[in-house]
């Protein structure tokens, strides 16, 4: 099995944040999203890894780090890492066709600004598997029309009158990806374009029309991170998650001095709590230093230091120096405030 991530977007719609870190290796609850959502897919396929294929962008800004990183990540789930470019956003067919030289086989392909919560065995029958989510608002998402044998037979986009309540969610399973390979090369081959943009839904339509079977593959939980207040939320929702897992989320060399924690809360390595009332829901980096402040249902990164501060529901960057009373804010990284 592989897991093809394409994420080679900006993530525009989270700046400042994304303005230094690309979206996908913001930490969300003490993980980069991406590392989070991988390692939860491996989890739910319950089989080996041979190779995780990411596609990157600029190298200017998908640098070394960011590919240290991901290497690092695959050897950590016992695969091998290829990096491929997306150097000119052409869609989200074209960012799966740069990996070219990885797509045969069974697969996996997940956009990484999303994190899933499942628990579920795919179906051996189906050439392809779509994850969805029931949502209560489904002329909001593009979401699968079924018949009925609960096979998927259309993929509407925002539909304006009712069929179904299963949104897709950017996570699809192929028995053999070739197959979608070679549909996606006829619709570069000939300039199928939706939105502006080489789409994969137009291959999938494609394998559709030629009679492959597609099943759905249902999670409990889709939580975003496309802004910042869904991002804040995402980090809330899956606190409580780690917590009900029973997984460590305080570091042993956190340093608290008069220091309250309401659970649950990530706190990083030699973070010093001084003075402070933390919680319930704050993610805190690593080397972070916060004082003589409240702190709850935030996201704070690395190395930075807050003091006589009063924050709820705030994301700050790294190597942020803030001080003072505002509340409800978003510092990007590098930033002093004063």
């Amino acid at each position: 099995m592989k897991i093809i991530v394409p994420m080679a977007g900006r993530g525009s719609r989270l700046r400042p944040h994304s303005l230094t870190v690309p979206k996908p290796l913001i930490p969300v609850a003490g993980k980069p999203i991406v590392h989070r959502l991988v390692a939860d897919i491996v989890g739910v396929l319950n089989q080996p890894i041979e190779e995780i294929a990411f596609i990157l962008g600029d190298p200017a800004f998908f640098g070394d780090d960011v590919v240290a990183s991901l290497k690092a990540l695959a050897t950590e789930l016992g695969a091998k890492a290829s990096i491929y470019r997306q150097l000119d956003p052409k869609g989200t067919g074209h960012a799966i066709m740069c990996a070219e030289p990885s797509l045969n086989g069974p697969a996996v392909i997940a956009y990484a600004d999303t994190l899933i919560r499942a628990d579920f065995n795919l179906d051996k029958d189906a050439d392809s598997v779509i994850w969805t989510k029931k949502v209560a608002n489904p002329s909001a998402y593009g979401v699968v029309n079924l018949n009925d044998k609960n096979e998927i037979i259309e993929l509407v986009e925002k539909p304006e009158t009712f069929v179904s309540d299963q949104a897709v969610i950017g996570i699809y399973y192929f028995k053999d990806v070739s197959v979608l390979k070679n549909e996606l090369q006829y619709v570069l081959d000939n300039n199928i374009i939706n939105g502006g943009e080489y789409q994969i839904n137009d291959g999938i339509k494609r394998m559709m029309a030629n009679g492959k079977i597609f099943k759905t593959g249902a999670v409990s939980e889709w939580m975003d991170c496309g802004n910042k207040a869904v991002t804040i939320e995402t980090n809330q929702r899956m606190l409580g998650f780690l917590q009900k897992d029973g997984e460590q989320l305080i570091a042993k060399s956190a340093k608290l001095d008069n220091a309250n924690i309401i659970e649950p809360c990530f706190i990083g390595e030699n973070v010093h709590l001084k003075n402070c009332t933390v919680g319930p829901f704050v993610s805190i980096g690593k080397n972070t230093v916060i004082e003589n402040s409240t702190v709850k249902n935030s996201l704070i990164q690395t190395n930075s230091k807050i003091t006589n501060a009063n924050l709820d529901n705030a994301m700050i960057g790294n190597h942020v120096v803030f001080d003072g009373h505002f509340e409800a804010i978003s510092i990007g990284d590098y930033s002093v405030l004063e």
